[in-house]
């Protein structure tokens, strides 16, 4: 309570500011991320994306499906241009090949809030080991390197396997923005999700213990799922 006996939020005792994000790689066991560079990324993952037997991938996405690599190639210039969205490429730690990309984006540093986005995952890293951890390097990047205090993941509300990914992760569910984007011609009612430095311990232990070399057989399949509640 103030002076005024009126409720007000907890204090943040030396909040000044978060940095923006920098770093140009961040590599774990299974994968790494790099910052997306089209000459040395595009080739890869216009391949990975064009080898999908349809173009469901992006049907929630804002840009895409690319017909032609060059198509995709001038998007890729134009996102590794952007300071935000900041877009990484995910590449494979056994081969080097890229194989995905997402970024870090909305970049709020006064008030430490910052967002995943723009995942494109090629059918490759489906229900892999390489695109959890991806998600985790840049969570622990986030909240442990920048000091970030909130993390977001907004998607589509009709995006069903996003909104699952989302829960999985340690993403809490807050509520949907009603008629928030227009994109590719239609309405879009966003749901919000979010991870806040409080949680992130807990969330943490989940993921360090699922990405235990214990938790994977010879085969390389998790033994038990991720559990991040």
């Amino acid at each position: 309570m103030n002076e005024f006996d009126q409720p007000v939020g907890d204090p943040v005792p030396g909040w000044a500011s978060a940095p923006l994000p920098s770093a140009d790689v961040l590599s774990g066991r299974f994968c790494a991320l790099e910052r997306l560079d089209p000459d040395r990324h595009a080739v890869d993952l216009y391949a990975a994306y064009a080898s999908a037997s349809d173009d469901r991938a992006w049907t929630y996405m804002a840009f895409g499906p690319f017909l032609s690599f060059e198509s995709y190639y001038q998007w890729s210039v134009a996102a590794a241009d952007s300071p935000d969205p900041r877009h990484y490429a995910l590449t494979d730690a056994a081969t080097g090949r890229a194989l995905g990309t997402l970024a870090l984006m909305r970049h709020d540093p006064a008030n430490g809030v910052i967002e995943v986005g723009s995942i494109v995952l090629s059918h490759v890293l489906q229900r892999t080991a390489a695109a959890t951890e991806a998600q985790f390097l840049l969570m622990r990047y986030v909240f442990e390197d920048l000091g970030y205090r909130r993390y977001e993941w907004k998607c589509d509300s009709l995006n069903e396997p996003s909104r699952k990914a989302a829960e999985r992760l340690g993403f809490t569910y807050e509520g949907t923005f009603r008629q928030a984007l227009v994109y590719k011609g239609r309405n879009r009612d966003t749901a919000w999700f979010a991870l806040t430095e409080k949680e992130w311990p807990a969330v943490r232990a989940a993921f360090e213990t699922w990405l235990n070399p214990a938790n994977f057989d010879t085969q390389g399949r998790q033994r038990k799922k991720l559990q991040t509640r």
